[in-house]
């Protein structure tokens, strides 16, 4: 059973994977748009995975005998100026989800609320994967410039990448 302050902070962590995956999805749409099918790829494989992080919280809350409550998701960001604008905007958004997940994992231990806090560890260290990928692809970017035969050398890289969901865990599922 979740405490009433854990259920709440859940919820919110909730609607904030929600949002990242909506953001991600602009992202793709834009980069669509622009002739980008790569990196439209890349956020789009991004959405997938914010989308089953999200889930993951709505299964664990529910399986832990509690309400998943859904909130407005704010609209995202639909115009950028660049590739290297947008995966800086992709890094400053992943630190504030790091952040967030690290303040509910010092929620758990203050809740004493050891089933969360094992839960959460799966999160913890998928914010270490999303933060060193998208630092990665921002000095690529940084390296290439202007060029345009670079955006479009990572851009061919970039469309290869598939969403690969993650095996099933016990409680929370996937």
């Amino acid at each position: 059973m979740l405490s009433e302050k854990m259920q709440e902070a859940l919820n919110g962590q909730l609607n904030k994977e929600m949002y990242s995956a909506y953001l991600y999805m602009a992202m793709s749409a834009y980069s669509m748009y622009t002739g980008l099918k790569g990196f439209a790829n890349w956020f789009m494989v991004q959405y997938q995975e914010e989308m089953m992080h999200a889930m993951k919280i709505y299964d664990y809350i529910n399986n832990q005998g509690e309400q998943a409550k859904l909130a407005a998701i704010e609209q995202p960001a639909t115009e950028f100026e660049s590739p290297l604008d947008m995966f800086e905007k992709t890094l400053e958004h992943e630190k504030f989800i790091t952040t967030s997940i690290n303040e509910l994992v010092d929620l758990a231990i203050t809740e004493k609320d050891h089933a969360t806090n094992i839960f959460l560890q799966w999160y913890v260290t998928e914010q270490i994967e999303e933060e060193g990928n998208d630092n990665e692809i921002i000095a690529r970017l940084k390296l290439v410039g202007k060029d345009g035969n670079g955006l479009l050398m990572l851009d061919r890289e970039l469309v290869a990448r598939v969403f690969t969901p993650p095996a099933a865990s016990g409680a929370g599922g996937a």
